[in-house]
């Protein structure tokens, strides 16, 4: 059964008072925030796939995946792509400057379905980082899932995020990481190609997975088609869609998708409900 989401606080579009911890930079255009309450209290209980939306003074406003772990509720954890204004001003934030925060947001990844099943991640690029938390969720609870499998695609070597806990995975039990980049260069010694080419060395037992999918929605239709081919049916098979969201409660209708509301009915959703939607390119 798909998660449902968390209660927001009374006003859901008044942003939260919080801080910048840290700010770690992940790749030549991408950095990671730590964020704490203001006031040094406060819950940031959330979801694995939920999101927040962001409030930079003077830039704007943006929804952001949480990438954290759901485990530790004393912070909130973003990765963030500078790719415009609101994103710069966010990721040039010091430490100790104020962000305002709302949320969480949305639906999240069904950790509890998963349950007994061998879970299976597929993330392209920064897609990776609304899947982390459930990787923090499987590792803190490893008695209660089976295999864990981690396809990971990027563009090249330099975009890679979390370069030390990819190879900490890689040693956990019952735990199987690939990772590709589209170009290599001459020093890498790892897999070449788009992320679905990694599914030859993958060791999937279908009927009994679930699928996880994050990343640009061309990659996510092709990926959905290698892992039916492989035997997984659609109600296996979950994406996080984040596209167009202003509000993050259904007003705007900003990031309508068909019937949904991604901001409410996702991002993350079963692959049968939104079936025809992603078959529709210009959609």
């Amino acid at each position: 059964m798909m998660s449902t989401a968390i209660s927001v606080a009374a006003d859901p579009m008044t942003p939260q008072p919080y801080c910048v911890h840290d700010v770690a930079k992940e790749t030549p255009d991408t950095f990671t925030l730590t964020l704490q309450p203001e006031n040094g209290t406060g819950g940031s209980s959330f979801q694995p796939g939920q999101f927040s939306m962001l409030w930079v003074f003077g830039a704007g406003e943006l929804p952001i995946s949480i990438s954290g772990d759901p485990g530790k509720q004393d912070h909130l954890v973003y990765t963030v792509r500078s790719v415009g204004k609101a994103t710069h001003a966010l990721v040039s934030q010091k430490a100790g400057a104020g962000v305002g925060v709302r949320g969480p947001f949305g639906t999240g990844w069904p950790v509890d379905a998963a349950r007994g099943l061998d879970l299976v991640i597929v993330a392209g690029g920064i897609g990776l980082a609304p899947l982390r938390p459930v990787i923090y969720h499987v590792l803190s609870h490893r008695q209660d899932y089976e295999r864990l499998v981690v396809l990971y695609g990027a563009r090249s070597p330099r975009d890679l995020l979390y370069r030390k806990e990819l190879a900490g995975w890689v040693r956990q039990r019952d735990t199987q990481v690939l990772v590709t980049v589209d170009y290599g260069g001459l020093s890498w010694r790892n897999h070449v190609g788009v992320v679905t080419t990694l599914f030859k060395f993958a060791r999937l037992r279908p009927s009994r997975s679930l699928a996880m999918l994050c990343g640009p929605e061309i990659m996510m239709r092709f990926v959905v088609r290698d892992l039916e081919a492989q035997g997984l049916s659609r109600n296996q098979i979950y994406l996080s869609m984040e596209r167009n969201m202003k509000c993050a409660v259904g007003f705007c209708g900003h990031c309508q998708f068909g019937p949904h509301f991604i901001c409410k009915d996702g991002p993350v959703f079963p692959y049968e409900q939104i079936a025809a939607q992603m078959d529709k390119y210009e959609l």
